[in-house]
C-alpha cells in the first residue's frame, strides 16, 4: 500500500524538536490525538536496534492500545526509521529550515483496517499537538 506522508513546520531549532520528539518525559505530554486521550506511558531505548513502547488510551480507560516497535536507523538530527510491531515502517525526517525553524516529515505505511484519510487525520493531529507542545515549552 502506498505510504502516507504528513509534515509540519515548527518555529523552534532542530535540536529542541529532535529532543522533544524522542524523550519519554516529553512524549507523554503530546502523543495523542484529542484531549479525551492521553499517553500514560512512553518507554524508548533510543539507539539503532533499540525498541519503543508508547501506551495511548482514552482518559476514562475504556479503550487503548500500544504503539511499539524497533528503531532500525538513526541519522542524528536528520532521520529515524522504525519498524512497528505489526511490521509496518515509519520514517521521520527533520529538516532545518533556518536557526529557529524545523520541518518534521513523517512517512508511514497505513494499516488496512482504517481508511487512509482517517489515518492521515490521526497522525496529523498528533503531529500538530507535538508542534504546539514544542512551541509552547
Amino acid at each position: 500500500m502506498e505510504p502516507i506522508t504528513i509534515n509540519i513546520t515548527i518555529l523552534k531549532p532542530i535540536q529542541k524538536v529532535w529532543d522533544y520528539f524522542y524523550n519519554p518525559k516529553h512524549i507523554v505530554k503530546w502523543n495523542f490525538t484529542t484531549p479525551n486521550w492521553h499517553c500514560p506511558k512512553a518507554v524508548i531505548d533510543f539507539r539503532e536496534g533499540g525498541t519503543f513502547d508508547y501506551r495511548l488510551e482514552y482518559k476514562d480507560k475504556s479503550f487503548g492500545y500500544d504503539f511499539s516497535g524497533q528503531i532500525v536507523e538513526i541519522r542524528d538530527l536528520d532521520y529515524v526509521k522504525s519498524i512497528l510491531s505489526d511490521g509496518r515502517t515509519i520514517e521521520v525526517y527533520f529538516k532545518k529550515i533556518d536557526e529557529t525553524t524545523t520541518e518534521v516529515i513523517e512517512v508511514f505505511e497505513p494499516e488496512e483496517q482504517y481508511s487512509r484519510e482517517m489515518q492521515r487525520t490521526g497522525y496529523y493531529a498528533i503531529l500538530d499537538r507535538f508542534h504546539k507542545y514544542v512551541e509552547n515549552n
